[in-house]
């Protein structure tokens, strides 16, 4: 491979990286906002959240193929970080007194301001289980290198994803709810989140590997 190739192999690959991490930090953020409204689908009762949470288990998979574990691990708390920032933004915007000339503007604290409780067991949960997600897929990866890629991610988010709702519905809901309501929305959460793993599944090839971890 030539000197030109080489660079242009290295710009798409540093394309790849730039747009898989900015999607799935704006996937964390954009499910945890949609999360502040509960929806009723196929007769559960689940957070709207979770029609787009369920993806960054196979987006940082893609961060991690294109960057290595050591940036998706980054990127992971980095995310966390954000979130975290954003509720504390959320809160403080709801808590300054409003322009009066304008109104009482009560409606961005009803639906903005956060409950305190969700928002930690939310990051706690997806901050953990996102980084056993990817200590699972460099397992796989060192022992199966390029081979099978979509299993990869399968076996990966199987284990996250569960473990990703067990954290958050422990923390979340556990002493607050009955016990088989809780398990309820664990199960409606794992559910979906399975089924979108099954559909984001071929996503893992769009992007190029990186060739060292």
């Amino acid at each position: 491979m030539s000197e030109r190739d080489v660079r242009q192999v290295s710009a798409r690959l540093i394309s790849d990286v730039a747009l898989v991490t900015a999607a799935y930090i704006a996937a964390q953020i954009l499910s945890d906002i949609a999360s502040l409204r509960i929806v009723f689908l196929a007769g559960f009762s689940v957070d709207a959240g979770t029609l787009i949470y369920p993806f960054t288990f196979t987006i940082r998979d893609l961060v991690h193929k294109t960057a290595g574990i050591k940036v998706a691990r980054q990127v992971i708390v980095a995310a966390g970080v954000i979130n975290l920032f954003m509720a504390f933004l959320f809160w403080l915007v709801a808590k300054l007194p409003p322009d009066k000339s304008v109104g009482p503007q009560l409606e961005f604290g009803m639906v903005l301001s956060p409950v305190w409780r969700i928002v930690i067991a939310s990051i706690i949960a997806e901050v953990a289980s996102e980084l056993v997600d990817g200590e699972i897929y460099q397992l796989w990866v060192n022992k199966m290198g390029l081979r099978r890629q979509w299993l990869r991610v399968l076996v990966s988010n199987s284990v996250s994803v569960p473990l990703d709702s067990a954290i958050f519905c422990s923390l979340a809901f556990i002493g607050r709810m009955p016990f088989f309501v809780v398990l309820s929305i664990f199960w409606a959460n794992v559910i979906l989140k399975g089924i979108c793993t099954l559909i984001s599944l071929p996503w893992i090839y769009l992007v190029r590997e990186r060739r060292s971890a």
